[in-house]
This record gives C-alpha cells, structure tokens and sequence, in this order.
C-alpha cells in the first residue's frame, strides 16, 4: 500500500489496498456478534439432502429455556459458507430465536453447482429447510407446517431472503442487506457488460466449472463478445427478486451500500417500491460501506436486524427504526485515522428523484473518439483493486478518477452560491451522434473545487448504450444515486467518457458528437434531516466559561495547526524522531510510546523489532502521518510531520498488503494503480521499481498464476512506484516460504544500494539479522537499544551461561535481581544474562556460585534472537 498520493487514513487505505473483490463478496452479509459474558448458545451441525441429492451442510443454534420460539435462516454471502455466519446466529440464538445456517450448493461442505439462486435449486432447498424447521418442537408454529420464520444475508444471500419470500408464502419477515433487485441491471446495466465484477462473480466461485452449466456457457458467450445477449438477461432475470416482486407480501427491512459499484443505490431503490406497491411494510437503510469497501457499520446493522424480527416475529413493541436512514461522512478523526459518521432520517422513504433542483449546464458540441480495442480506458471503481478505498476517498475530497483527453466531453454548471446536498440520482438531457450504429458512453457527475480537483462521488458512473446513435438521438442520462453534499463555490460537471475500465466497451473505433439538450436535474430529499448533537449542559450553565474556553483554543489553534519550519541541516536526514509519546487516551497515563528518540541515515536498512505491545505499530502510523503524537517530534527529510504533509510523497509504504485485479497482468496492475494516483507517468519509474522486484517474465501473467510470494513481491514493488526516498515495510515477510524470504531479503537490499532507505518491522529475527544494517529495539512503549546490528548482536554486556540443564524459575528470578544484572531470561543451553554498565563477567561468575547454579561455561552471545531476548528482558 502506497502512502503517498493519496496520504489517508489507514482505514481508507485499507479498503483500497487490501480488500479483494472476493472477500468482499463472503464477507458482506456477515454481522459480528458483540462478546457478552451470557452461556454460548448450542450447536447441531447436520448434513441434509435434498430431493434431487444434492448435500447442503446446515447449522442450528438455539438457547436454553422452554417454549417455542420463532426461527431465522441466515444466508452467507457469495463465495462463503455458513461458518461466516456462526457469530451472528449465536447472537441471535442468544435474543430468543432458533436460527439455522447453511452454506449455499458448490460452497463450503455443500454438494451441487452454483446456481446464482436458481428458484429450481437454491430456492426450492431454503423451502426444504423451512419443512425442517417445522419440525423441531422449540419452533413457534403459525399452523402445522409453518413456522413463524424471518430469513437475513447479505449480497448472495440478501437476494435469496426476497426469492424465499416470494416462492414461499411461510415467511414471515427479511432484512436483506447491500444485495440485488435485478442481477441482469446490476451486471448488464443498460445492456452494457460490467466486464471486471462479473469476472470476479465467476472466479471467487470456484471458476466457471462450479456454476450450473447454462451459467457457464453464458458467462463465457458475454465474456467472449463484450456483449450480453437477450438470452443472458433473460437467464440472470429468472433468477432475480424482480421475476416475484408481485409475490412479496412480507415487512422487508432493505439494507444497501454507498460505497458499491456491483449493486448500487438504484437496486434497493427498486425492490422498494416493487414491495411497497404490493402492500408490505418496508424501510430503506443507505449503509456507509459496500461490495466496494467501507464501513459495513456491523453493530448497528445487526442491532436493527434483531429489533425488526422481534417487532414483526415475536409481536414485541419495539421499535423498527425510521423508514429511511443514511449514514453520512463527516471528516476524519486525526487521533486515530476513523472517519466520522452520522445517520440522517426521513419519516418517508424519498427514492431517488424527491425535490429535483434544476441547474443550468453549458458546454459547446463536442466531438470525441472511441478507441480502437477500448484502449486505454478511463477509471472509476476497481473490484478488488481499492474500489472501496477509492470510494471513500470521494467521500474525503479526494480525486482519484481517470479521463483521457480526446475520449470525453464534459459540461459545466455554475458555481454553487450554497451548499448543496445531493441524495438520488441527477438526470441530464443530451443529443448522441456515431459514425457507427450504437454508441457507449459512461457518464459521470463531478464536484469540482474552485482550484479545478475533481471528485467523482462514490466512484460511480452510469453506462449507458444509445441504440440508432448514427442518426442522432437525444437520450436521458440518469447518473448514479448517491448522497453527497456540493460545498459553496464549487460546481457540477457533467462527463460523458467512451471507455471505463471496469465495462467492456465497443473495441470499433467510432467518433461521438455530443451536446446538450436540457439542464441537469438534482434530487435533495430535504426531508431527509441530521440530528443535531445535543450540547453538553455545562455550555447553557456557564456561558463565561465556555466563551473563555474558545477564546483560548482561538489563541493557540495557530500554535497546534502551524507546521514548524523546515531545519535545513537535516535535510538529506531520511528521519529523526525526537521525544515521541502517545498515551492510550487523552486522559490516560498509560503510554503506547514514551520518549522515543532514534535517527535513521541515507543507505540504511532499519530493523524495527520489539515484542507485541512495543509500540511498533503506533510508531509507524506517527510517522506516516495518521495519528498525531501527543510529545515530541517526527522530521523526515527536515519537515516535520502532520497529517497531509507534502513531503509524505517521498515516503512509501507497505503496511497491509494490496489488491490485484486478478485478470490483469503484474505490469497492468501497476500501470493501472499508478493511473489511478493521477500522477505523470513519467514519475512512477516503473521499469525500476520493478527490476527491483524482481519478477522477470511473470509480469506479463495474470495476476491470479502468482505464488504468495510473487504478489508480495509485486505489492512491495507497488510500494516502490516512483523510488521513494523512504520506504516503509510492515511484516513484508509473511506468509512466504524460506526461499520467497531469501529473494525479499535480496529486493530490499538492492533498493538500499542507491542511497534510498528501508525501515523494516519484523518478527523474524533471523531475517532482520541478514537484511538489516541498524536496528530500533522497542519494549513497552520506550527505545531500549539503536544501532548496527554487528554492535548489538556482538555486544559484550550479554552472556549466555551455560548450566547444562534447565533453571528452575526462582533461580532464574534470584539470578536477575543480583546487583548488576540487567535481565535473566532462559535460554535452551542455560541463561541469558545481560549486565549493567560497569559490570564484569568475573563478578557475575562468583554469584552464580554463591546461588549454587551450575555453571558449565561463560561466553558472550552472537546471535540477534538471544540479543533480542536479553533486550527486552523476556517480555515478548
């Protein structure tokens, strides 16, 4: 993960550099269980069999007491297994319900192919559990063979909980979360093929070979064409809510996500008022996150799941919440790198073009250029490779997207006198003309500042094919649903690009006359409020106090916003830290880092090494500016650090791991991330930083082909993009065997070579002993020892005593506490003993005698283990 364009919160980069698509799609739907101290709930695993054979592995989780009590199916998302489910479901098992999980035919234990929901197969086995739950005599019954029973998921299993509901009168109620309405609209919307998310659908099930053959064969006629066919949407439509939104008859609680170029706003928007036609209660919630990344808001989700299946199951009071909700970004937390949210409601859900505002749009007639092959393609979202990440930096006011010059036209609106929030979905009217039949386009809407940055809101844009283009068409473009506030003196740009790289697009060469036909339509939904956050009651009782008490923060805001001034004499200085501390809490005592001082010089390879707990990690996120120390100092090249420093764009750094298109090649994946950083190309040293790698052929293989160490590799590769002077390695060892660590040894020794410098944490001492020309010892928060290697590896003041058999523990504790010891610590041949200054070998010889251990031999040690352990007196 590259810290440098952009510089972000961990948790935003986290979602853009370590979230693969495939994960994602497992992991949405799974809701976390808070811990509590109540017994863990029973559990029966059992294997069933359904009428055509196929074996659907199944869990049941239910509480003591008696009585029958109503039942939950939970379903996992795609590519997961009911384990993904367990902790939710002994929540609720623990709540009052009989809850059942089960993983989906062609995942975990289960038998069959992937269906996609097949009404045929998955469907019809949800009904066949539901038989079985009539069954068990702790199930509440609503008649013989019907048990009160409500059905929750997320993605996969989100759209089995609306098929399930519609094929099967016997459910009662569902809360189906960031899923789809229509999976043709979500996968070929407006009959343009969603090439990247379908690939990755596809292969995190398995391959095509999993799936029920007409899916395979589908997926490879489209994949091959670029084109989806009537028959493809008819296939996908069949096995989509939509095909039974007449047949929906239960309260629906529609969790989706802001941050979701697979199934955005628009599909929940649909199943609303399909359900809400046919007369079923039903409430809307925008979550922060999605397939994209973000915050899935876990606890609060799962608390409203619960609070709506007691309303509508167990006939309780409680509240079922607001009928719309959405959770808004706020900024970020500069003490620990969260992004702050807050939920605004509405009485009424507003859909997606409630109070449209009208504003005007200029731009002359602009004429621009499909590419041959598609290539190369604008950037918006990217499955597996930061979509999320990128998603919330929209949501931050960062520009992260990519036009190409020639291949877009843009049309601007005025700049806005006020703030504006937009919540649903614009709409544009424009003229289309192609020298070929049809035309695609992809269009998005901007905010852009009044320096010209571009931010594209939750990295979404709208396909959109124009049937009978060569004669000229005036069409609607309906963009993205999204909630996003315009701030006052920006504007609105409307951009019709030709290529995207998350679709497949016309690879004919074509040009495209485009112009205006109408203003853009902005929805505002000023019915949808914020709760103010209640002042505290001090600031009503003491006036005086309060003003005083901004009067002071005004006084010294300069002092603690300022940067101070660059020192010229530690320019070439890669990094020195002065005096660093950082308490747990503002109020706390307790100190992850206290007084941590030590430098680090052009050429070095660092090593920074202590036991868990050290403060390693706070360290780090000090340096790269995500957390602010609450002592002391961080200059790296002279500047000191804040969050957002520029001369963070000469630090790199590779703290997560990072997500790779798996389709594209190792050189794709880099081109393309170094794309998407905005930067010139001729910055990135490509042809350097990965010769460092050293990855030879393999860089014009998929992704997908490479070893765990191959995409470590190549993710510290990434990291190297543009030769920062200063290069950050969290753990760049882990999950390697001993022939992938010996050739990272060898990368971070070559990127040394040229002067630049590495800081390397590790637990791996044996490595760091090899790779690393100084070393940071850290325990409990303070600096124990700096230095070369060789002067801390070869330092006289530790022993290893040899005794030749094992020390009893008070021995060992009598051994330590002897004047001029520093530490005891066991070792396999005896004891460790590191002396005060000042002390000798002869000395520590004749108390060793006087306690009546056995001593075999006295010598100094020479490896960096026992130093290590001797350092931080066996604390790790």
């Amino acid at each position: 993960m590259d810290l440098r364009v952009p510089r972000l919160p961990k948790r935003t980069r986290r979602a853009a550099a370590a979230l693969g698509a495939a994960v994602l799609l497992a992991a949405t739907g799974t809701w976390t269980a808070t811990a509590s101290d109540t017994p863990r709930p029973h559990r029966t695993d059992r294997v069933q069999t359904m009428a055509d054979g196929t074996r659907v592995d199944t869990s049941y989780f239910t509480s003591g007491g008696g009585g029958r009590r109503p039942a939950v199916l939970l379903a996992h998302g795609f590519g997961g297994s009911k384990d993904d489910l367990r902790a939710q479901a002994e929540d609720l098992a623990g709540h009052g319900y009989a809850v059942l999980t089960w993983s989906a035919r062609g995942f975990g234990r289960s038998t069959g192919k992937i269906g996609l929901n097949d009404p045929a197969h998955e469907v019809t086995d949800v009904s066949r559990l539901i038989d079985w739950l009539a069954k068990r005599p702790e199930v509440r019954l609503d008649k013989p063979g019907d048990p009160r029973v409500g059905i929750a998921g997320g993605s996969y299993g989100g759209a089995i909980s609306l098929l399930a509901a519609g094929h099967d009168p016997r459910v009662d109620a569902i809360a189906p979360a960031v899923t789809y309405w229509d999976l043709s609209d979500a996968l070929f919307p407006n009959g343009v093929f969603k090439k990247l998310w379908t690939g990755v659908f596809f292969n995190s099930g398995g391959g095509c070979g999993k799936f029920e053959p007409a899916l395979c064969a589908m997926y490879q006629r489209v994949a091959q064409s670029g084109v989806p066919d009537a028959d493809a949407r008819a296939l996908l439509q069949r096995r989509s809510p939509a095909a039974v939104a007449d047949r929906i008859k239960v309260p629906t609680l529609l969790f989706q996500g802001q941050t979701d170029s697979l199934f955005t706003l628009a599909q929940s928007d649909a199943a609303e008022r399909a359900i809400r036609a046919g007369g079923a209660p039903v409430k809307v919630d925008w979550i922060a996150g999605g397939h994209d990344g973000g915050d899935l808001e876990t606890d609060r989700v799962q608390g409203r799941v619960r609070d709506w299946f007691d309303h509508y199951l167990k006939g309780e009071s409680t509240g079922t919440g607001p009928a719309f909700r959405i959770t808004r970004t706020g900024g970020v937390d500069s003490t620990d790198g969260s992004t702050r949210s807050r939920g605004a409601t509405a009485d009424a859900y507003p859909g997606l073009r409630g109070d449209p505002r009208t504003i005007p749009l200029t731009g002359r007639e602009q004429r621009v250029a499909n590419p041959a092959g598609a290539s190369p393609p604008a950037v918006s979202a990217l499955p597996g490779l930061g979509g999320g990440g990128l998603a919330q930096l929209s949501a931050l006011g960062t520009g992260v997207s990519l036009d190409f010059p020639g291949q877009y036209a843009k049309f601007d609106a005025p700049p806005q006198r006020t703030a504006l929030r937009i919540t649903g979905s614009p709409t544009a009217r424009v003229h289309v003309k192609s020298t070929s039949p049809d035309a695609v386009l992809f269009a998005k809407l901007y905010d852009v500042g009044p320096g010209g940055s571009q931010v594209l809101p939750g990295q979404l844009v709208t396909p959109l094919k124009v049937t009978g283009a060569k004669a000229g068409k005036d069409v609607t473009v309906t963009l993205p649903p999204v909630d996003h506030e315009v701030q006052q003196g920006h504007h609105l740009r409307l951009v019709l690009a030709t290529t995207d790289l998350a679709y497949a697009s016309p690879t004919a060469p074509a040009t495209y006359t485009l112009s205006l036909k109408g203003p853009l339509s902005v929805p505002t939904a000023p019915a949808v409020t914020t709760a103010a956050t209640p002042l505290p009651s001090w600031v009503w009782w003491l006036p005086l106090a309060g003003a005083g008490a901004a009067l002071v923060l005004l006084l010294t805001a300069r002092r603690r916003t300022t940067a101070p001034a660059p020192d010229p004499e530690l320019a070439e200085v890669p990094l020195v830290i002065t005096d660093l501390s950082k308490r747990y809490a503002k109020s706390s005592d307790r100190y992850a880092v206290r007084d941590l001082s030590f430098r680090v010089d052009k050429g070095q390879v660092l090593g920074l090494l202590g036991p868990n707990g050290a403060g390693k990690t706070t360290t780090l996120r000090m340096l790269m500016g995500l957390i602010r120390p609450d002592g002391g100092e961080i200059r790296v090249f002279g500047h000191a650090i804040r969050p957002g420093a520029t001369v963070l764009s000469r630090v790199g750094a590779f703290v997560e791991g990072a997500g790779f298109l798996p389709h594209l090649t190792g050189r794709e994946n880099m081109e393309l991330y170094w794309r998407a950083t905005g930067r010139p190309p001729e910055d990135a040293h490509l042809a350097e930083a990965l010769e460092i790698a050293g990855l030879g052929d393999a860089l014009a293989r998929a992704v997908r082909t490479y070893s765990q160490g191959m995409r470590q590799r190549l993710a510290i590769a990434q990291a190297m993009l543009g030769l920062p002077d200063l290069l950050i390695l969290d753990e760049p060892t882990n999950g390697l065997d001993p022939p992938q660590i010996r050739e990272m040894r060898e990368v971070l020794i070559r990127y040394a070579a040229a002067g630049r410098t590495v800081i390397v944490s590790s637990h791996l001492l044996a490595e760091v002993e090899q790779s690393c020309t100084h070393l940071v010892v850290m325990d409990r928060g303070r600096l124990v020892q700096a230095g070369p290697v060789g002067e801390i590896v070869g330092s006289g003041d530790t022993l290893l005593v040899g005794t030749g058999t094992p020390l009893a523990d008070p021995v060992v504790e009598k051994v330590a506490a002897l004047d001029g010891v520093a530490s005891a610590v066991p070792a396999e041949d005896g004891l460790l003993i590191r002396l005060e200054p000042g002390h000798t070998a002869g000395g520590l010889v004749v108390d060793l005698v006087r306690l009546e251990v056995p001593v075999l031999s006295v010598g100094p040690h020479r490896r960096l283990e026992d130093a290590f352990l001797t350092l931080i007196g066996g604390s790790a």
